[in-house]
């Protein structure tokens, strides 16, 4: 599919439904559409599609400062309106709802590892290739590519800009999503994709690893040479763009990403990190009976706790967290990887039987956290790698297992405080 503009059709009551904050865009003073509205007897637009055409308007100074023609502007926006459904999606990642072992289960599944097996046979000249220009394995590409789209069989059907309108408009985030929004816009401006077939998530990630506007302008590899970088429906620019982001975001050749690890008997939970060497010298070995590598360094993660399985991870689990920032995801991307590639499942069992916080809880640990004086962000129940380093610090002053883990024990011992 060539990459060039498509008009869509609007009518003339999906244009008036903008109103008067549109005036930049359509050449029609305010009061004109208002009295318009009223000499034909239509309602008025809903305060929040007035909101969101103002926002449009204040837009386009922006746009234009970012190289974005008029054309190009007019096109983006046009019959669009405010999507009322992703304001709820903000609230439902999976990667931060679901306990760890359904994500898990669900990013390994039977049928998923199937696809990727296919996949990885299919691509396997490209990720070759891929691996020896920029030093990133197959399995991790594939661990990303699988995660994000299960392979390319679901890219996301919102329209991006739509999307990132909505949320730039409502303020999520502050400006990420307005800045978001101006980067898809010179997406638009350089012809890599049509107009109406520029979709992806709720969130504005596009394409079969779901890059981001940003991330797109500065990782993006047009690898087939057809002068366009598609990500949408070449798979060769999709999957040389994410280990061209992986490179440049730190990856190490030849590093693991870390392994499911069984630690000795009296182990002293306050250690965090150390080479290889050190943890082996301390009885740390693999579950899966291998040798620890002679070279690196590691940091024992425990991401349901000590009473689950444990892993030693290194900087290169940190580089997949650069994709996305939630401990969950990443271990997903780095199991999903190694399956495809003989790896083993995960052989502890997960505490099943722990009952996790709910939201309001998680957000009382959170704030229980800042009141006693760490930094664990803005408190949304979403729990990361600040909230876990508080919770561990905190464990170890009250004399607990520090395993960073928030069940309901540590939030009783906070609450004590």
């Amino acid at each position: 599919m060539r990459r060039f503009f498509c008009a869509l059709s609007v009518s003339a009551l999906t244009v008036l439904a903008l109103s008067g904050a549109m005036t930049g865009l359509l050449g029609v003073s305010t009061p004109l559409l208002a009295a318009e509205a009223v000499k034909t007897n239509k309602p008025a637009a809903p305060a929040s599609e007035t909101r969101f055409a103002a926002f449009v308007q204040r837009l386009w100074p922006l746009a234009k400062a970012r190289g974005v023609s008029r054309a190009t502007f007019d096109l983006a926006f046009l019959g669009v309106t405010p999507d009322p459904t992703v304001a709820a999606l903000t609230k439902k990642q999976a990667e931060f709802v679901k306990p760890i072992w359904e994500y898990l289960a669900s990013a390994t599944s039977a049928a998923r590892l199937e696809r990727g097996a296919q996949m990885a046979r299919t691509y396997q000249p490209v990720l070759a290739d891929l691996e020896q220009r920029y030093g990133v394995e197959p399995s991790v590409i594939l661990g990303v590519w699988g995660m994000e789209t299960n392979f390319g069989g679901f890219t996301g059907g919102k329209d991006v800009i739509r999307s990132l309108a909505t949320l730039a408009a409502m303020g999520y985030r502050g400006t990420y999503f307005r800045d978001e929004l101006l980067g898809a816009l010179t997406i638009l401006e350089g012809r890599h994709v049509a107009r109406a077939d520029f979709k992806g998530s709720w969130a504005g990630a596009m394409g079969q690893t779901q890059f981001m506007p940003s991330s797109f302008r500065k990782f993006a590899i047009d690898f087939d040479g057809d002068g366009h970088k598609d990500i949408w429906t070449s798979v060769p620019d999709a999957l040389a763009s994410t280990a061209n982001y992986l490179n440049e975001n730190g990856w190490q050749k030849g590093l693991p990403w870390g392994f499911e690890v069984v630690l000795p008997k009296g182990f002293d939970y306050r250690q965090r990190e150390k080479s290889f060497a050190d943890w082996a010298q301390t009885g740390v070995r693999r579950a899966d009976g291998r040798a620890l590598p002679s070279n690196g360094e590691a940091s024992l993660f425990f991401p349901a706790g000590a009473d689950g399985p444990v892993f030693l991870v290194t900087a290169n689990f940190s580089v997949i967290k650069r994709y996305n920032a939630s401990d969950a995801y990443a271990l997903g991307v780095a199991n999903l990887g190694d399956r495809l590639f003989g790896g083993a499942p995960i052989q502890a069992a997960w505490p099943v039987e722990d009952p996790l916080l709910g939201l309001a809880q998680r957000v009382e640990l959170q704030r229980t956290l800042t009141r006693l004086g760490y930094d664990v962000g803005e408190p949304n129940g979403q729990i990361g790698s600040r909230t876990r380093a508080a919770i561990r610090d905190f464990q170890e002053r009250a004399g607990m297992r520090p395993d960073g883990y928030p069940n309901r024990r540590v939030l009783e011992a906070l609450k004590a405080n």
